[in-house]
């Protein structure tokens, strides 16, 4: 893979192992105008990469150093989730700007550096989540036409449980014990969920706890065997 070195001088020193990566969307209006953000010092903000939309992998800060993309966030009781991940923006102009689907060619670039980044910090598939899994009251992103399932066909992210649901009849708040088990913040109760169902079950994201929500959680909180998450 060719990765063009695009320096930002927003960075600092980790103070956790790298145990994630989270994905972004850059959610600017054209994807130059989204680099030259994350290379602003005024700005405050970084990424480790960048997928340009014809596939380019620009590399923004070095994985040994504390990128500035995730903000106030929290995934399985880590808080300072920039010096714990990885951050990767895709240059897509996001919710706010005219949301659409990742080119191929950026599905295509992301899969080898992710599992490059796997490979390199024993990363499991759990701990590969979207900017909206660790900031639901704040975040969107990656948003709901992500395809995670092409991640996860090559071992890189959590599969959609299908096979052999069976609802476990929670009250809401069992569900939301659960949920929190799982690794999400819950303290905005229908920020939680509605995070939730854009990773696991984007065709529906109403914020209500059903039974599909259920039994797809229960599935995701099961032992698995051998080699699984």
């Amino acid at each position: 893979m060719t990765i063009i070195e695009t320096p930002s001088p927003n960075f600092d020193d980790r103070s956790l192992p790298v145990s994630m990566i989270v994905l972004h969307y850059t959610g600017m209006q054209t994807g130059q105008a989204a680099i030259d953000r994350l290379r602003d010092p005024e700005a405050k903000v970084s990424a480790h990469y960048l997928i340009a939309e014809d596939g380019q992998v620009l590399r923004m800060v070095p994985e040994d150093k504390r990128a500035w993309h995730a903000g106030k966030s929290c995934w399985r009781g880590i808080e300072d989730v920039n010096s714990a991940s990885i951050g990767i923006e895709i240059v897509n102009p996001g919710h706010e700007f005219g949301y659409r689907p990742f080119h191929e060619e950026q599905i295509d670039a992301l899969i080898p550096l992710v599992a490059g980044i796997t490979e390199r910090h024993g990363i499991t598939r759990g701990n590969v989540v979207g900017h909206s899994d660790i900031a639901p009251a704040r975040k969107q992103d990656p948003g709901e036409l992500f395809p995670w399932n092409r991640l996860a066909k090559v071992r890189l992210a959590l599969p959609r449980p299908t096979k052999k649901l069976l609802d476990p009849m929670w009250a809401d708040a069992g569900f939301l014990v659960a949920l929190e088990r799982f690794g999400y913040d819950v303290r905005d109760k229908l920020a939680a969920v509605v995070a939730f169902q854009r990773r696991f079950r984007p065709e529906l994201i109403d914020g209500v706890i059903d039974g599909e929500c259920r039994s797809i959680l229960l599935a995701l909180l099961l032992p698995k065997p051998t080699g699984d998450d």
